[in-house]
């Protein structure tokens, strides 16, 4: 872990950053106040490392492949299908990278690489009969009323029939929630935008992070007794945002896609802030924050420190992530 100069002192200058956060917490409110339902409406080009390198180039080319689908949405897809895992095999038979059970893959597998053979394990074959499924089902409901993507998606959990028949997403629990978690996990593989809704919860994971200013460094720590109530980053992140009803995954790299990106220049207390040794890679991030305002999180940063103020801006910065609700429950979890 890199080492951050700490910005907190001892007795009155901690007094001082206390202070300092509270009147951020409250800021937190006035801004999702006045900015809410004002804001959004972002592009869907790829993030800058959301995507494993090997595969980028490809999820970026089929993810145009038509109107319905976008690089984000392939992205998200795969990632809920397969953790991007081109050995990826489930109880149902579903195999590869895409999770094409095999008589699917006998319809609909192509060759995307133009070698002469379809293979459910090549990547470069699997990402572009994804999208061309996705685009052939978007094409038998064209005519369905209502929005493209949803009733492509639809049509991928519950079959073309069932979104024809009931004139959109059909009323099947599985099928509507299928559908509102890759649409919520395609903003986790966005580009950064410049504008992103308020959490309305962000306040108080601030304010849960606050009161653990000073508290020792343990690796793989979550707060709980056996840890002696102590931290290690990802531990005390996750701690934080569960004091406010959301629960996030454990480990750093997961809790990267809990919800879209801010751009730097946009960040609002209580964003997520990570950083990495590789920043074309978001599986390599290392270490993660809450940011409280004026380029300075409250982190727990390595092995003989404290919880405590460092500063964001970093050459490791990698980016951010605005946590919601919905973007921690679209997750998926992996055995």
């Amino acid at each position: 872990m890199t080492v951050r100069k700490a910005w907190i002192v001892a007795g009155a200058a901690l007094a001082a950053g206390l202070s300092f956060v509270m009147l951020l917490v409250v800021g937190v409110f006035v801004v999702a106040g006045s900015l809410a339902g004002g804001i959004g409406g972002a592009s869907k080009a790829l993030a800058k490392g959301a995507v494993p390198a090997a595969y980028r180039d490809i999820v970026q080319k089929w993810g145009n492949l038509c109107p319905a689908i976008n690089p984000a949405l392939l992205a998200a897809q795969l990632y809920q299908e397969s953790g991007f895992n081109p050995s990826a095999k489930s109880p149902a038979a579903a195999q590869g990278i895409a999770q094409f059970i095999p008589g699917t893959w006998a319809t609909h597998g192509i060759d995307g690489d133009g070698d002469g053979d379809r293979d459910v394990w090549d990547p470069k074959d699997a990402i572009p009969s994804a999208a061309s499924y996705d685009c052939k089902l978007a094409s038998y409901v064209k005519d369905v009323p209502g929005d493209a993507t949803k009733n492509m998606l639809a049509s991928y959990n519950a079959g073309a029939y069932a979104v024809i028949k009931y004139g959109g997403v059909p009323p099947y629990k599985e099928t509507q929630n299928y559908v509102k978690t890759i649409t919520t996990l395609e903003e986790s593989f966005a580009a950064p935008v410049s504008r992103v809704d308020p959490s309305q919860q962000a306040a108080g994971a601030i304010y849960y992070a606050q009161k653990k200013l000073g508290t020792p460094y343990l690796w793989g720590g979550e707060g709980s007794a056996a840890d002696g109530g102590r931290f290690d980053c990802s531990g005390l992140t996750q701690a934080a945002y569960d004091s406010v009803g959301i629960t996030l995954p454990r480990v750093a790299n997961d809790q990267w896609n809990a919800g879209a990106h801010p751009a730097r220049d946009e960040l609002l207390p209580g964003d997520l802030v990570f950083f990495s040794d590789d920043l074309d890679n978001s599986r390599a991030i290392r270490h993660v924050g809450i940011y409280v305002g004026g380029g300075y999180m409250i982190d727990a940063p390595r092995t003989g420190a404290v919880i405590r103020f460092d500063p964001i801006d970093t050459p490791d910065y990698f980016g951010a992530t605005r946590v919601t609700e919905d973007g921690a429950k679209a997750l998926p979890t992996r055995v």
